[in-house]
This record gives structure tokens, C-alpha cells and sequence, in this order.
């Protein structure tokens, strides 16, 4: 299993640079040529989301990437700092794609839409999708197929 972690600030300009290292790493690991624009948008969306809850809660710490290559998948985790809910996985939006929480913002109610916009782009690009928060802060788990190990290069 190998793994390429990214840690950037939350900074709108380095969205780009995370976008063009997920997709380089995705066609290494063989995901197929077709879906390459999917995984470079959906990088974008959950990395520019990830941002603005940096930047829109005042938190330095920096966002974080992290791609894996396993066996017959292909997975990024794009990572916050924001806190949400700990324990509850139900309380915390866990699989059902809001991200809110107590300490989270409520996209209907905080004005937040471009965030609910953003998670319903992945959504809608990602298959196998995972949105959940915790006190350390939320991940984005997405997941696409790879060619079998034995065909690639």
C-alpha cells in the first residue's frame, strides 16, 4: 500500500497544485484514463471546501491529502481542522454527506451553501464517497477502482 500525503495551507491558490498531484498519483496507480477528470475536480471540490472552513473559522493548521494505492482501489482523503462531534458517527454526518454538527456549520442555516454545493459535486462525480467529522476535524474519503496490478507497467 503505498500513500503520498500533501499538507498545504489553506490557501485557495494551492488547490490547484493538490488537484495535479491526486491526478498524477491516480494514473500511477492505475485509475483508468476516463475517470482522471473526476478525481482532479473532486480533489478540487473537497480541497476548496476543506479552505474555506479553514479560512472561515480563523484555524493555521494546514489542510491535508492523503493518496493511497491498494490493491484494487485508489483512495484520497482530504482532511480539516474544523471540529465537529466526536463519538456519534450518526451526530457527526457520517455517510450521509452534510459534514454539520454541533460545532460544524449548518450549510442551511449558516449560509454555508456553497459547502452543501461542494459535497453534492463529489457526490456526484465519487461513487464510494465518505463524509465524517470528529473533535480533531472532517475527512472527505473517496475511492475509485484500479486496473489490476498485473496489467500496469
Amino acid at each position: 500500500m503505498a500513500t503520498v500525503e500533501l499538507r498545504f495551507s489553506a490557501q485557495p491558490e494551492h488547490v490547484r497544485t493538490a488537484r495535479l498531484v491526486a491526478a498524477a498519483v491516480a494514473r500511477r496507480a492505475g485509475v483508468d484514463e476516463a475517470v482522471l477528470d473526476e478525481v482532479r475536480l473532486a480533489v478540487g471540490e473537497a480541497c476548496s471546501r476543506a479552505v474555506g472552513l479553514h479560512r472561515s473559522h480563523g484555524i493555521t493548521e494546514p489542510v491535508s491529502v492523503a493518496l493511497t494505492e491498494e490493491e484494487k482501489a485508489f483512495s484520497i482523503e482530504v482532511g480539516d481542522s474544523v471540529p465537529g462531534p466526536g463519538g456519534d458517527p450518526a451526530a457527526s454526518g457520517a455517510g450521509n454527506g452534510s459534514g454539520a454538527g454541533p460545532d460544524r456549520p449548518d450549510p442551511e442555516t449558516d449560509g454555508e451553501g456553497e459547502d452543501e454545493m461542494g459535497l453534492a459535486v463529489i457526490s456526484g462525480l465519487v461513487d464510494d464517497v465518505e463524509v465524517r467529522s470528529g473533535a480533531a476535524g472532517g475527512v472527505i474519503r473517496m475511492s475509485w477502482p484500479t486496473a489490476d496490478a498485473a496489467v500496469r507497467p
